[in-house]
């Protein structure tokens, strides 16, 4: 009786294997955008069948929503006093800015969201849930009143998409990061204390 060979499984790692799915797909939407990215040239970078792609992601609009989600971790807002909460932001903003390794996902999610209405929507939500909700919430411990607390979490919302877009998006260098950390804590401060 012949001895029949079988093949021993190697072990997959699932998790990794996504993991590296999506640094690619960081990087391929940060390049390119949504509409110029490819899930051929996705899969060819991360080393996988672009099959695994749809198993994992559901294909191309599933790995973006993927590839974007993000947490900001604004717990530092109620780290200190009123006075100082534009210092505050501007430290951890450019911090994150100067820091984060690989694409930003919030950049792959802005520069998108021009090009897909996908990527808008979700750009807002988390926004609307990682950013002002949060930073209104902190607004309203301070004392303010509902109204007041959520005209300047907006403004001040809008401000930091604004320079987001302004100096990541479309320009790289963001020069002094000290005289930056500066200028957006004075004017994050001036638009909630300002009358």
């Amino acid at each position: 009786m012949a001895s029949v060979k079988t093949k021993t499984a190697r072990p997959k790692d699932a998790v990794r294997t996504r993991e590296r799915i999506l640094a690619a797909a960081r990087r391929e939407f940060a390049r390119v955008g949504f509409a110029g990215a490819k899930v051929r040239d996705i899969a060819v970078s991360a080393n996988v069948s672009p099959n695994l792609i749809t198993r994992y992601f559901g294909g191309k609009d599933g790995l973006f929503v993927a590839a974007a989600e993000v947490h900001l971790k604004l717990e530092t807002l109620s780290d200190g006093p009123r006075e100082s909460i534009g210092r505050r932001m501007a430290e951890g903003i450019v911090t994150r800015w100067t820091t984060m390794e690989g694409q930003d996902p919030l950049l792959v999610l802005l520069r998108a969201a021009g090009e897909r209405r996908e990527a808008a929507e979700t750009l807002a939500k988390f926004l609307d849930e990682e950013s002002l909700e949060p930073f209104r919430q902190q607004l309203l411990r301070y004392g303010m009143t509902d109204n007041e607390a959520t005209a300047r979490a907006r403004a001040v919302d809008i401000f930091v998409l604004g320079i987001s877009a302004r100096l990541r998006v479309l320009r790289d260098d963001l020069g002094d990061t000290d005289a930056l950390k500066q200028w957006i804590g004075a004017t994050i401060q001036r638009l909630v204390d300002g009358t």
